[in-house]
């Protein structure tokens, strides 16, 4: 999960003042309750199911309010502490600092920064940091753990006396002792089997270049080789980088992958810049891509002028690579990300029904693009982005907007309702990536961007959900727009879904100017099925003003149904039963059968 922005977050204007000198001095977001805050950069209406959703979605939150308000909040989702981020409760008045959750990912280290900003105390709880003032599964930036799986019993070791050897940089302050554990720091590999841990300057940069469609385990042995030759350990990777061209090359995203670090590129005229350094200056490779060198020069344009080439370029026949090294730890990364597109699919707009990977993706990314509805329904969660807002029937600018933004280098959402996978985005984005330029395509660049699709409640699903259960059967969904489909197709296939006795969710029923489709659909389906089949027309489903309404299906009115309205129809097998709760339909499967003994 990637490290997102912390999110003050304030219930009463008693904790107003403490909630603003927080968010100024750590320069972060300050989200308020309706009514009851007066400034804020968004307002949420719900304290629980705000928390929850930023917490779900990855973000720091820092709760100027009551700790059992953040405790009752996050309670439900909380799954794995290794990944769950920081939750830092303080009273209204800021006299202290709590660190409730997260408190080896960041949240000790936050806690201490917002105390000394209010000048109040930081209750900070965790045994490492109050007996020894530090962490040791978490070392400082630039620096990785290299067996994280032994901190635990490292730190249980120090608290019970044991001093431990220091060998190397000394990256603690701490006094080196007797042991027998040992804190190490080294760029070479280290094996360890007495709970010692060993800590990683991440001071090296790995450029890689490649032929198209390059195997990707021919540039993971090369890359392993160098490696070892050179005698520097994966965990000293802070990044891979090569030219932009290289940018949806899977060998090398297969590689920064393997290493755990981020994949990073440049353009050909900064790397060209890097010629005077490069150990091997190529005039084939500038003839091709522009630049001459690669591997060299995007380590080396990664690693920063002070940097200087440890691997010169090593080949196999489809792959090179090269290291360099940098003269401190790499905090901040140098060039720009391949780019991200999201399509993320948000179910019908409220909160619950939308996934935490939905959440996730939607606070990592830098743009939201949608229709403006959409974007909407996610509330304070799109606060501070940037949006671009695309009307209805400006499907194919939305999609091609998204790529071409996320082809820049930037992190774009794609905001969609439902499942952007049924009848939605999810397949013009790959159709805008499969067309060639000459067919009104995208561009290169946005070719090369790593997109990544989520799944949401479908309209067919919530539907179905709030029926019972119509789709206990075999089912498909028909769209009944002529827009993009040949009404003579959308016939076929209602003729022949009414044939095969499908229980039948209807996309898209009717428009404004498209009122016969729907009609001629029933009229079709009467002559396959009885007249009190049952229908359910379920309007603006997940939303405060969801309406859901039962009718036989040969009393289904066209008149009924909008363009928010999903229909559902029974199969000849459908039922509808009244119970407390009121009608619920259903369509059995055939368990009474398998009860009787009538299949083998």
């Amino acid at each position: 999960m990637a490290d997102l922005t912390p999110i003050v977050i304030c219930l009463s204007r008693s904790g107003e003042p403490t909630a603003h000198r927080v968010a100024a001095a750590l320069d972060v977001p300050l989200h308020g309750r309706e009514g009851r805050v007066d400034q804020a950069d968004a307002f949420f209406p719900n304290a629980l199911d705000h928390v929850r959703n930023l917490f779900v979605a990855g973000h720091p939150v820092i709760g100027v309010c009551a700790a059992g308000i953040l405790v009752r909040a996050v309670a439900p989702v909380l799954a794995d502490k290794r990944t769950e981020p920081p939750v830092i409760a303080i009273p209204d008045d800021g006299s202290t600092v709590i660190p409730l959750l997260g408190g080896h990912r960041g949240a000790n280290r936050l806690t201490k920064q917002i105390a000394e900003a209010l000048q109040s105390h930081a209750a900070v709880t965790t045994a490492g940091d109050v007996a020894l003032g530090i962490a040791l599964d978490e070392p400082p930036a630039g620096w990785r753990l290299g067996n994280p799986e032994d901190a635990k019993q490292a730190m249980a070791a120090m608290l019970s006396g044991v001093q431990p050897i220091i060998e190397g940089e000394n990256i603690w302050g701490l006094d080196s002792g007797t042991g027998p554990m040992r804190l190490i720091t080294s760029v070479a590999p280290v094996t360890l089997t007495d709970g010692s841990l060993v800590y990683y300057p991440q001071r090296h940069i790995l450029g890689l270049g490649c032929a198209r469609g390059c195997d990707p385990d021919e540039m993971w042995a090369l890359v392993n080789d160098s490696l070892a030759k050179a005698g520097i350990a994966p965990e000293c990777i802070a990044c891979v980088t090569s030219l932009d061209l290289k940018g949806d090359e899977p060998a090398m995203i297969d590689t920064a992958r393997r290493l755990g670090v981020p994949f990073r590129v440049f353009d050909a005229v900064t790397l060209e810049a890097e010629t005077p350094r490069l150990a091997n200056p190529s005039d084939v490779v500038f003839a091709e891509v522009g630049c001459h060198g690669v591997s060299e020069a995007s380590a080396l344009a990664a690693a920063g002028q002070d940097a200087t080439l440890v691997v010169e370029k090593v080949k196999t026949a489809n792959a090179t690579c090269a290291i360099a090294r940098a003269p401190e730890p790499v905090t901040e990364l140098r060039g720009r990300s391949r780019g991200k597109l999201s399509i993320v699919s948000i179910g019908p707009g409220q909160h619950s029904w939308r996934t935490p990977e939905a959440s996730q993706l939607i606070a990592e990314a830098e743009e939201l693009v949608g229709y403006g509805l959409y974007i909407d329904l996610l509330g304070p969660l799109a606060a501070g982005k940037t949006r671009s807002d695309f009307p209805l029937g400006g499907e194919e600018d939305r999609c091609r907007y998204a790529l071409e933004e996320a082809g820049k280098g930037k992190n774009v959402a794609l905001i969609c309702s439902g499942d952007a996978g049924i009848y939605a985005m999810g397949a013009l984005v790959y159709e805008l990536l499969d067309r060639a330029p000459d067919q009104h395509g995208v561009t290169d660049a946005a070719r090369r961007v790593d997109v990544v699709s989520t799944p949401g409640v479908s309209a067919l699903q919530g539907a179905a959900a709030r029926a019972g259960a119509p789709l206990g059967h075999d089912f498909c969904a028909i769209s009944l727009s002529d827009l993009l489909t040949p009404r003579e197709d959308i016939l076929k296939r209602l003729k022949a879904a009414a044939e095969g006795d499908f229980v039948i969710a209807f996309y898209n029923p009717v428009s404004k100017r498209r009122r016969t489709l729907l009609a001629e659909a029933r009229d079709i389906l009467l002559q396959h099925r009885p007249a009190d089949t049952p229908v359910l027309l379920a309007a603006s489903l997940g939303r405060p003003e969801e309406t859901l309404t039962y009718r036989r299906l040969a009393d289904l009115d066209v008149d009924e149904v909008d363009m928010l309205t999903t229909v559902l129809v029974g199969s000849s097998h459908s039922r509808l039963i009244v119970r407390g709760e009121g009608p619920r339909m259903f369509t059995p499967r055939g368990y009474a059968r398998k009860i009787d003994g009538d299949l083998s």
